[in-house]
């Protein structure tokens, strides 16, 4: 492994900790850190339930906190981490930021704006681009999310069930 695919491994471990923190929720374990100079500056996981916002994905949190540490909107300096390719909002939130490197997790085929629906990140039409490193700790990235959906699967299915017989058993 190379040195750049070691440290991509450790902060990617560091956005993999804040996925956990989003699980512990109940929330789709989704986890973001912004590194700058080898200093993690933001972090962040998804609490859109929680905080019963759209806006609270763990790219935007992350990315709210590492502008109050540089004490600046733009992020010129910085690489961000997330465990799941970001959505359209995050994508363009992140050039926005103008964040230069983005390092994914997994892909998400059905909502991913990072390569898979759209590729916003590295779209030359814009005044930014990110440089964009896929699957990194991809299979720890892709099982959580996995886990999760399983076991929320299975929780709504045993709710369902409890409610059909508590409505036959009056």
């Amino acid at each position: 492994m190379t040195a750049i695919g070691s440290i991509h491994e450790k902060y990617m471990r560091e956005a993999l900790r804040q996925a956990k923190k989003a699980y512990a929720l109940g929330e789709v374990p989704i986890g973001c850190v912004i590194v700058h100079q080898g200093k993690v500056i933001g972090r962040g996981y998804n609490r859109r339930n929680t905080d019963k916002s759209t806006l609270s994905h763990a790219e935007i949190t992350a990315i709210r906190k590492a502008s109050k540490a540089m004490g600046d909107w733009r992020l010129e300096e910085c690489t961000l981490y997330v465990t799941l390719e970001p959505c359209q909002m995050c994508a363009g939130a992140i050039i926005q930021a103008r964040i230069p490197e983005v390092v994914m997790g997994c892909m998400n085929p059905k909502a991913g704006c990072g390569g898979s629906i759209l590729n916003i990140l590295e779209m030359p039409q814009f005044n930014h681009q990110a440089a964009v490193t896929r699957g990194v700790l991809e299979q720890e990235c892709s099982h959580m999310l996995k886990l999760f959906f399983t076991e929320l699967r299975a929780r709504n299915k045993a709710d369902k069930e409890s409610r059909l017989s508590t409505d036959n058993n009056p």
